[in-house]
């Protein structure tokens, strides 16, 4: 992640400059003509949307919509990986014979005839055979929570189980569209056996073989007609206190800083690790101000061996994370920066939130561990060295006062707007300075760049076409250098467009 190592220029005072002495209106005459150049490239209704939305109010919040949610639920061993894996078109999600193999990952992007959605894979988690029914229940319960629509998975060659059942009363109760999935149908000859699932009283059971492709065209046709445009569940909320997850690897200290913030004991705290199984929602005053504050299960250092609770927990972890805005990643600074964290911190990248690095346990630390701290910190967290620190003790409350500077500076970022204009004005000066590699004979150029959207900012270039990764790395750190963004991801997206054709 890091760009440590891209043979780049450092950033030239004089361009910052040049960008300060650009008017308003100058930068927007700039953005004007360059918009009217993209009439010459073909252009999609969604690039049209992109470019329609933009705006240049700093105080406009505006985001992408957020992706529906489609749940795959089921007992163990009915093949909801493999059905993942066909739906997405490449084989992420682990597939194994034995029952309830778990991996790190609970959250896949599906497309199907231009539309795309978020998979909730619940599969993989083999729950405690003596509870089997309930346990299933309940991992099926989350992930509907999360999700807009429901795959329920059924083996078809097994039939109906006892656990099946359990998982349908749950399902009956909830108001989301649920398809009932009759999955291993691998022939004509076995349909029958689909048939025998209209039992369940979940409606028409659909017959796929996820192994053989079988059928699964026609489920995700089926999937698309229940699935909303735009995600009812994972939509954004603006307005309110802000709202903060705090993750770590259990007992790293999440429930000690949320009873400390709180200033009386909200939270069960427990030197056991894992203590905390849900999150819980607490509104909390801090420096005069208000946040709400959601503390997550810990997440287990080998989540592929969690079973029962702690698969159940990460989940939680991850709708914590949906609804939050910004993430308080906790590091036990006792102990070293371990590669959950680290997975931790990925989790946080990934879903787009404003980032802040907790380093608790701060009175604890001596001469010897803080030198290996700061080189530990240089090595692993490089690629967020854009992330405010706190030096904190949640124990003692030790410098908590600094946490809410740090929330605020990182939630200021997660919410900028750079102007169309300043923004093209960059890019100009950027590709002067350092322009793209030649590729191929070719040099793709940047034909107009816009914010489409804030929370996380997120820039779309037009070009003729791809960029190197490096290249876009270039442009975000840049951004970084002149706009600041401290404590929030950037995304520097491409659409590479042609030429259009005279007639």
């Amino acid at each position: 992640m890091a760009d440590d190592n891209d043979d780049f220029p450092e950033l030239d005072g004089q361009l910052v400059d040049r960008l300060n002495s650009l008017t308003e209106e100058d930068a927007a005459h700039r953005a004007t003509a360059l918009r009217t150049g993209l009439l010459d490239y073909e252009l999609e209704d969604e690039d049209l949307e992109i470019l329609d939305s933009a705006t240049d109010d700093p105080d406009a919040i505006v985001f992408l919509p957020a992706l529906p949610v489609l749940a795959i639920v089921g007992r163990p061993n009915v093949g909801k990986s493999a059905l993942v894996n066909r739906i997405i078109g490449r084989r992420e999600a682990v597939v194994e014979d034995t029952p309830g193999v778990t991996r790190d990952r609970v959250n896949y992007k599906g497309e199907w005839n231009n539309r795309r959605f978020t998979i909730v894979d619940t599969g993989g988690w083999e729950p405690d055979a003596r509870g089997i029914n309930a346990s299933v229940a309940a991992q099926a319960e989350v992930a509907v929570d999360l999700a807009d629509a429901v795959l329920f998975v059924v083996d078809a060659t097994v039939g109906a189980t006892s656990t099946d059942e359990h998982v349908v009363r749950m399902l009956r109760a909830t108001k989301k569209p649920v398809i009932l999935v009759a999955n291993k149908v691998d022939d004509a000859r076995q349909e029958s056996e689909a048939a025998s699932l209209w039992s369940l009283g979940l409606g028409e059971p659909w017959p796929v073989s996820a192994l053989h492709g079988r059928g699964v065209a026609d489920l995700l046709d089926k999937v698309l007609t229940v699935l909303p445009e735009v995600s009812a569940v994972a939509k954004d909320e603006v307005g309110g206190p802000r709202r903060v997850a705090i993750l770590g690897r259990p007992n790293v200290g999440k429930s000690s800083l949320l009873n400390k913030t709180a200033g009386e004991e909200r939270v069960v705290v427990n030197d056991l690790a894992g203590t905390t199984r849900d999150p819980v929602d607490e509104q909390v005053e801090i420096a005069g101000k208000y946040w709400r504050f959601v503390d997550t299960a810990g997440i287990r250092r080998r989540v592929n061996l969690a079973q029962g609770a702690d698969f159940y927990a990460t989940l939680r972890t991850t709708a914590a994370l949906e609804k939050a805005e910004v993430a308080v990643v906790m590091i036990d600074v006792t102990d070293v920066i371990s590669v959950q964290d680290l997975k931790i911190i990925d989790l946080v990248l990934e879903s787009g939130r404003a980032l802040v690095l907790a380093f608790n346990k701060w009175d604890l630390l001596d001469d010897d561990r803080r030198r290996y701290l700061e080189r530990e910190i240089e090595q692993d967290l490089s690629h967020v060295a854009w992330a405010p620190r706190v030096n904190i003790s949640a124990k003692t409350g030790r410098h908590m006062e600094k946490l809410v500077p740090a929330l605020e500076l990182a939630l200021r970022s997660w919410d900028t707007r750079i102007p169309t204009g300043k923004f093209n004005a960059l890019i100009a000066e950027l590709t002067a300075e350092h322009p793209h590699p030649v590729r191929g004979g070719k040099q793709p150029r940047i034909l107009f760049g816009t914010q489409a959207a804030s929370r996380p900012p997120t820039f779309v270039l037009f070009t003729t076409g791809f960029l190197d990764p490096q290249y876009r790395r270039f442009i975000t750190r840049r951004l970084r250098e002149i706009f600041g963004f401290e404590g929030s991801p950037i995304n520097v997206n491409m659409r590479v467009r042609e030429k259009r054709k005279r007639s």
